[in-house]
């Protein structure tokens, strides 16, 4: 008789299957943008949309902020984006959607790297200077 009842001894232990990776890759992407989108049905809608990510993944890209709409996190399709407006330069886009927004966002990374970067160099200066 077994009394550990929580643990049987004697069964082997099943190992956890292995996930497969998910495919999907997320990119931050700062900004704000109005775009004309198609939905699943057909009907066409404008959207305000505060964005933080283009995700990529296996058969789809979704541009996903906060909506001003429904007050809340969304993902867009990137293929029904019609129309894109750039908030910030006034730019619109209505060809080659995909590439402005992955072009945006490596620059940004870009950015980011680079301020980081910075920043370090800064914080090493300031450690050297203390210690002198």
């Amino acid at each position: 008789m077994n009394d550990n009842v929580f643990f049987d001894l004697e069964r082997p232990v099943k190992a956890a299957p292995e996930r497969a990776p998910s495919g999907w890759r997320t990119l931050p992407l700062e900004g704000r943008f109005d775009l004309v989108y198609e939905d699943a049905a057909g009907a066409w809608s404008n959207r305000s949309l505060d964005a933080r990510e283009l995700r990529l993944g296996p058969g789809r890209t979704l541009l996903g902020g906060i909506d001003a709409r429904r007050g809340g996190y969304r993902g867009f399709r990137v293929d029904r984006i019609r129309r894109l407006v750039d908030g910030a330069t006034g730019e619109r886009i209505e060809t080659g959607i995909l590439d402005r927004l992955l072009g945006r966002a490596e620059a940004q990374r870009r950015a980011d790297a680079l301020r980081i970067r910075r920043q370090a160099r800064a914080r090493r200066k300031a450690a050297v200077a203390a210690v002198a």
